[in-house]
């Protein structure tokens, strides 16, 4: 269910503002610094993971492909921040260009064929590495409580999907309800062994076999395993279930 107001225009916006704000920390940072948010990586490390996230991404945009496309392979020669920059660079011209509707293949058993799933994406992706990249430099800043919500709708309705439908199929089955305490949203996801999760929002006082409650910020960021969140109840199977961002 894609949040009311939310259009490829907007998630273009969200990408270059964040890829802004991921530029100017990875700069002030030394490329061999430790980032804390994902360990065993460096600065560099994480410069080159989103350039290489950006040539494959758009790469679906530009080509209008209806089959998977295979990541690029890392060059030992490349300058990671020129590297950065191009890409950058060429997301933001493909961005602009290609609009929503236009189809082609997507990475979710849930997500539509649809090219507003990838600039969605890409911005959700900008959003969490310059999470991990002003953690690095210790200039974080709050991430606004719409584009949260967005993000934990891509999450629930999308990337729990593609995480079971890929390396990491689970048998767990249950359902959890997400509230958030800052604004009016709540998701409820159902998960069945061997099927693809359903996620709907939630009634007003329904419950699960999970609960997950906090503000739309710190769940977004929960969810990726990057903030810890004390509220959360019932069956730690499906909790971890819902938590994608580990080892990402």
């Amino acid at each position: 269910m894609v949040q009311t107001g939310w259009t490829a225009q907007r998630w273009t916006a969200v990408f270059l503002e964040q890829a802004e704000m991921f530029r100017k920390a990875v700069a002030d940072a030394d490329p061999a610094t430790e980032v804390p948010t994902r360990p065993g990586w460096t600065v560099q490390d994480l410069v080159i993971h989103l350039a290489r996230f950006l040539e494959t991404s758009t790469a679906y945009l530009r080509t209008g492909s209806r089959n998977p496309i295979r990541p690029p392979d890392t060059r030992a020669d490349l300058a990671p921040l020129p590297y950065l920059d191009q890409q950058l660079a060429v997301a933001h011209e493909i961005l602009e260009a290609v609009p929503g509707n236009r189809p082609v293949w997507t990475f979710s058993p849930t997500a539509p064929d649809l090219a507003w799933v990838w600039h969605r994406r890409i911005a959700h992706e900008t959003v969490l590495r310059r999470f991990d990249a002003q953690a690095t430099v210790r200039q974080l800043v709050a991430t606004d409580p719409g584009l949260a919500v967005d993000g934990i709708d891509e999450v629930l309705t999308t990337i729990v999907a593609a995480k079971l439908d890929g390396d990491v199929p689970s048998d767990v089955s249950g359902s959890a309800v997400v509230t958030l305490t800052d604004v009016p949203e709540a998701w409820l996801i159902a998960l069945e062994a061997g099927e693809a999760p359903q996620t709907r929002a939630a009634a007003p006082g329904e419950a699960g076999d999970a609960q997950v409650v906090g503000e739309a910020e710190l769940v977004y960021f929960w969810l990726w395993n990057r903030m810890n969140l004390k509220e959360m109840t019932g069956d730690k199977r499906v909790l971890d279930v819902l938590q994608v961002g580990r080892g990402h």
